[in-house]
């Protein structure tokens, strides 16, 4: 799809804060509020607008943190359809919060998130290597989150306040 200047600013606003309302967007692009409301209609019926989510740091609510693991996966592709219907059986369990067909040593490339290291074996162990045409996994344990999608998750301030050490 073709998008023009304006389309294109308003959807990078957007990106950078989803919360601002049409009549600011409109004074950001000088544009009418009108034409932001039926652009962003357009945009979202188009489906370039997929979603508006909130980005939440979990490891700061206790009792919530979860184990994010990224597991990057070999498959032989089927005649025909190729990646595609494994990456649909992939995506369809609800441990996958992403999924990705990648270039380079591995095909496809799976986040996942579990209460604890050992969930997150179960899924490996008992669902995905058991899929037709998986011939390998090799999984990785997240242990810190800095940044994610392009937003910093904990300024380097917040980090040296809780190193200093009181005598």
């Amino acid at each position: 799809m073709k998008l023009n200047n304006e389309e294109i600013e308003i959807l990078l606003i957007l990106e950078e804060n989803h919360k601002l309302h049409v009549d600011q967007i409109a004074k950001m692009v000088n544009t009418s509020v009108e034409n932001v409301e039926n652009t962003i209609k357009k945009l979202e019926e188009e489906k370039v607008i997929v979603s508006y989510p909130a980005l939440i740091n979990w490891s700061k609510v206790e009792g919530k943190e979860n184990i994010v693991a990224m597991i990057d996966v070999n498959v032989t592709p089927k005649r025909g359809v190729g990646f595609d219907e494994v990456a649909e059986r992939i995506y369809r369990f609800s441990e996958v919060t992403s999924l990705y067909l990648m270039s380079g040593t591995y095909d496809l490339s799976i986040t996942i998130e579990g209460r604890t290291m050992t969930e997150i074996a179960k899924f490996v162990s008992n669902k995905l290597s058991t899929i037709d045409n998986v011939v390998s996994t090799t999984t990785h344990f997240m242990l810190k989150r800095y940044k994610h999608d392009g937003v910093i998750l904990e300024d380097k301030e917040d980090t040296d306040r809780r190193m200093v050490v009181s005598p």
